[in-house]
């Protein structure tokens, strides 16, 4: 049989809810990433909580795009689509490349199923398949004929199924199996004959595709040209829990999490619960208020604090944030979008809340904004949330979104001796006879830090305006305005202590600048990065530090001719830099709970190239 050697694949596992969709596509990618290729995955998960097996609404799947060369998104266009029933076939054929491979669970495709998935007629003999090289599996009955002598029930061993192509493709991708069959002996230690079933089926799949005439060719992706150094794969949402565990243990200041679960930020709570050996301390509150009045307890009370939530959250916790900005204490709102308004769609990606998290509250209330940009990269993020929120006595709002939580990537983790440390002042005792001034002001207009029972800093805390220096309740509408303005400009000067902005790719001056923020940063990238290559003045800049802005950011944006700015929203951050530089900003908007793709972005930028 061929082996032929491929650059790059993109490969989409579908099926319903409890096909394990998710498991297997997580299994490819750990066996991918121990490979060394470079890689990006999207799960995409369904709105619906327990919606019916075999409908277009329950479909859940996985997609993951590797290669021996740099890997900036999930892929736009599938080369391999895995359809465990008619339903997954519908909701994802339009995504394909021609010619791609299609492998169904023909079982998948009854009379039942397809009048579910509303097809009037089976897609694998209506010749609507033609243009594809359709593989016909029943993997429901090899999978049941495999296991006959394991005492399970039927319905246990059809969750066997995902194996049996999990096997299937690290044959075809000329794999070995070794990782899964590590993670099942570790997931199902203590249950004997579920392991068994599951190693039995990965090796079955393996086995039918070695015997079977299906295929000529088989596949191989060799590693990629990646910095050297140890890696391993991270989701967005474990990497933020890991960033801000790391800021506690860079500051030494005890980690508490006040929360309340929300998808899709819930992983946040769930991994942070379990590293108490760091002094994390997690609370699962009764609702989204009661979380983040928790944590503003535990921030007056001299913790690194946080609340974790999506945009429904933050619309509840918007009374106490500004409590927080009042007082004046460190704090990090983690906002892990998703597309709204009100419930929205819960599993579904969205840059749905920036204007949120700039302008949602009541009043003059300044938040610093920090957005991370991979799912790596929401290490650093996180990091760097905490740090300002301490150095700046400020709370902080802290965005990711659905497809930066949920996705992975390699990461190249620092080590403990390559971070920056946090210097924490807590304000001193001080002795009978003097006055504390706890809104007396450093030179970055930064308040002290007082702790509870710290001798001689009893002071006034509250929701009502302060007197400057004093903290003392004032009704002054003189003072309230110096108030406001001083806040306004504590956060404005974060900007002297954050980076210039820079260039990801392309020159510093040119024909278009592609600005972005957060989960936009591949498609952005890639695009860019091609259009480069074929001679373009185009280039990338990606906004990790939305507020206040780096200080260089309108100098580089007038080098250009046009400014672009892509956006998972509706026009946010465009509408923010019209406002604020008076730029002609240019939107691309897409908002259809999926990411924008290299392609379209491409397309977009040749359109401003050419006059469109």
């Amino acid at each position: 049989m061929e082996l032929k050697t491929l650059d790059r694949v993109v490969i989409k596992f579908a099926g319903d809810s409890g096909d394990g969709m998710q498991l297997t596509g997580g299994q490819f990618t750990n066996n991918t990433a121990l490979l060394g290729a470079d890689l990006q995955t999207f799960p995409d998960f369904p709105a619906e909580i327990r919606a019916p097996a075999g409908t277009l609404a329950g479909v859940s799947g996985f997609q993951l795009h590797f290669g021996s060369n740099k890997i900036y998104t999930p892929g736009d266009q599938c080369d391999v689509l895995v359809a465990m029933n008619a339903a997954a076939l519908k909701v994802n054929i339009k995504n394909l490349k021609p010619g791609a491979i299609v492998i169904v669970n023909t079982d998948g495709f009854d009379s039942k199923n397809l009048r579910l998935a509303h097809y009037d007629e089976s897609p694998l003999d209506d010749h609507s398949l033609d243009g594809y090289q359709l593989i016909r599996i029943d993997v429901t009955r090899m999978t049941r004929e495999a296991l006959a002598d394991i005492e399970l029930s039927t319905k246990e061993k059809d969750r066997c199924k995902n194996m049996f192509v999990l096997g299937f493709l690290f044959y075809m991708y000329n794999r070995k199996p070794d990782s899964t069959v590590r993670f099942l002996e570790s997931k199902f230690k203590n249950k004997p004959e579920v392991l068994e079933a599951n190693i039995k089926a990965l090796q079955t799949g393996i086995n039918f595709a070695d015997t079977t005439e299906i295929f000529t060719s088989r596949y191989s992706v060799n590693a990629a040209d990646l910095e050297p150094g140890t890696y391993r794969s991270i989701m967005g949402n474990e990497a933020a829990a890991m960033g801000f565990i790391a800021a506690s243990q860079q500051s030494g200041l005890p980690l508490f999490l006040g929360s309340y679960p929300i998808t899709p930020a819930s992983d946040i709570l769930h991994y942070l619960s379990k590293h108490k050996n760091f002094g994390v301390r997690t609370f699962q509150a009764e609702d989204e208020i009661a979380a983040i009045c928790a944590s503003i307890g535990a921030s007056f009370g001299g913790q690194l604090a946080l609340t974790t939530t999506s945009g429904p959250g933050v619309a509840l916790k918007a009374e106490a944030m500004g409590l927080a900005v009042m007082l004046e204490m460190p704090l990090v709102i983690c906002n892990i979008q998703r597309a709204g308004p009100s419930t929205g769609l819960p599993t579904k990606t969205e840059q749905a809340d920036l204007l949120q998290a700039l302008y949602g509250r009541n009043g003059e209330c300044p938040m610093p904004v920090i957005a991370a940009r991979t799912p790596s990269d929401a290490f650093m993020a996180a990091f760097e949330a905490c740090r300002i929120a301490i150095q700046h006595m400020t709370p902080v709002m802290f965005l990711s979104d659905g497809y930066i939580a949920n996705g992975a990537e390699p990461w190249k983790f620092p080590q403990a001796e390559d971070l920056p440390e946090i210097p924490v002042t807590f304000a001193p005792a001080i002795e009978e006879g003097e006055t504390f001034l706890p809104y007396e002001r450093n030179e970055d207009l930064v308040r002290p830090w007082a702790i509870p029972g710290t001798k001689g800093l009893e002071h006034r805390i509250g929701g009502l305006e302060k007197q400057d220096v004093t903290g003392n309740i004032s009704y002054d509408p003189d003072n309230h305005e110096h108030m406001v303005k001083t806040r306004e400009e504590k956060v404005e000067r974060i900007a002297d202590h954050i980076p210039l902005q820079q260039i990801h790719a392309g020159p510093s001056k040119g024909k278009v600048l592609v600005i972005g923020w957060g989960s936009t940063y591949g498609a952005i990238q890639g695009a860019v990065t091609r259009l480069v290559n074929d001679g373009h003045a185009v280039a990338h800049a990606h906004l990790r530090y939305i507020k206040p802005f780096p200080k260089n950011l309108e100098e580089l944006m007038r080098s250009f001719d046009h400014v672009l700015v892509p956006e998972i929203n509706n026009g946010q951050l465009v509408k923010v830099i019209r406002d604020r530089f008076l730029i002609p900003a240019i939107p691309f908007n897409k908002i259809k709970g999926v990411p924008i793709t290299s392609a379209e972005l491409q397309a977009a930028i040749m359109d401003i190239i050419n006059g469109n």
